[in-house]
């Protein structure tokens, strides 16, 4: 049964409805934190009763019974008749989850916000009230891992760190050529690195869909990936988030390189950086809220002279960004380091990433991964944490 069923009832309960329903693919968090099961089109998982069932198509039916976590699996021509379908197989589909939820006897339903209007009209006109989970509960309930899943991020932060490892040899192997990194007689691009840690994490069970390997103004952009030569002197930020192919867990890192000599200003925003790294660190614990944790951090570039989103909600310089964001079955999700976050609780897997940074000029950040305790907190990343100066 999906881990998420004890908790789930709770809300159920507290929302006045019958059962939670997410009709989406296999590649949808929420779909698959509930089922189990990874699947490339779409397919419907209904919590109700205390159990987990799945709706899927006949090519489907076989392996869903095998290889999902649920209590029941169904297969969608229990649930057609084409004297009561549409001749459009589009909202034919949408009529038969209705008579599946019928079936279920459910009567109304929560979904979450990316559930499709299409569905939900369709459960209406059948009788089913259907209600938007605008609290996200599902959400929530994911934003505290068991045991297994920190498992899971920690073993994808570990072929993450060596993916950072291959970055910082490839810059430690290259030479400075008129101010332009070459290795191996060719230019040393940001295209060129995100290629080579791409083949990394895959022979080591990871997918990567985007990195950032940003250099020079680049830098200073938000989830700008990089383009063209690296230049020495200046500093490269490398931000790296895979995503293991078997469990589907997230990592997330970055570290900021200098290949050279980096300048006074380089050094001042680096170990600013690490004073509000180890202030967002000393604030981590159950009951404290990620705007706390976020406070932390502005405190101590703002008293050093630097604008921030609190001191300045338009600024593009400084501190730009916020702390932190959960990490699990998607790179960003619940909960988060940043102004109005809750309550942070034991289980909960954070980014812990400030950063400061000039439009025009560049940037400096450092980022770990770490997991909330009981006490305080774990870092699940081992990587040296110093400005990385090759």
């Amino acid at each position: 049964m999906s881990p998420s069923a004890p908790s789930l009832t709770d809300r159920l309960e507290a929302a006045g409805v019958d059962g939670y329903l997410v009709d989406a693919d296999g590649e949808d968090s929420n779909q698959y934190y509930l089922s189990g099961y990874h699947a490339p089109d779409d397919f419907v998982t209904l919590y109700a009763d205390g159990r987990v069932s799945l709706l899927v198509s006949p090519l489907e039916y076989s392996r869903a019974r095998t290889e999902s976590d649920g209590d029941d699996v169904y297969d969608t021509t229990a649930y057609g008749d084409d004297e009561e379908t549409d001749d459009d197989p589009r909202v034919a589909s949408k009529q038969v989850t209705a008579a599946f939820v019928a079936a279920a006897g459910v009567d109304s339903v929560l979904v979450p916000a990316s559930f499709p209007v299409s569905t939900a009209d369709v459960l209406r006109e059948a009788g089913v009230g259907v209600a938007w989970d605008d609290a996200y509960a599902l959400e929530d309930i994911r934003a505290v891992k068991s045991d297994a899943e920190v498992e899971h991020v920690a073993a994808a932060q570990d072929a993450n760190e060596a993916a950072m490892a291959l970055v910082e040899d490839l810059l430690a192997r290259a030479v400075v050529e008129d101010d332009v990194l070459v290795l191996d007689g060719d230019v040393l691009t940001s295209e060129r690195v995100r290629e080579r840690v791409e083949i990394a994490l895959l022979e080591r069970g990871c997918r990567l869909d985007d990195c950032i390997v940003a250099a020079g103004p680049a830098a200073a952009r938000g989830h700008d990936s990089g383009s063209g030569p690296l230049e020495a002197n200046e500093p490269i930020v490398v931000d790296i988030f895979p995503r293991d192919i078997e469990t589907r867990y997230f990592a997330d890192m970055t570290r900021t390189f200098v290949k050279g000599e980096p300048d006074a200003r380089t050094r001042e925003w680096y170990e600013l950086t690490v004073e509000a790294f180890e202030a967002a660190l000393d604030a981590i614990a159950p009951g404290v809220s990620g705007e706390a944790v976020h406070d932390a951090v502005c405190d101590v570039y703002e008293d050093a002279g630097y604008p921030t989103l609190r001191s300045d909600d338009g600024t593009q310089d400084g501190f730009t960004h916020a702390t932190g964001h959960g990490v699990g079955l998607d790179v960003h999700e619940a909960p988060y380091l940043a102004p109005e976050g809750g309550e942070l609780a034991a289980g909960n897997v954070v980014t812990v990433e400030p950063g400061l940074y000039e439009q025009g000029v560049g940037g400096v950040r450092l980022e770990d991964l770490v997991v909330v305790t009981d006490d305080g907190y774990e870092n699940l990343t081992e990587y040296p944490r110093d400005l990385r100066v090759l």
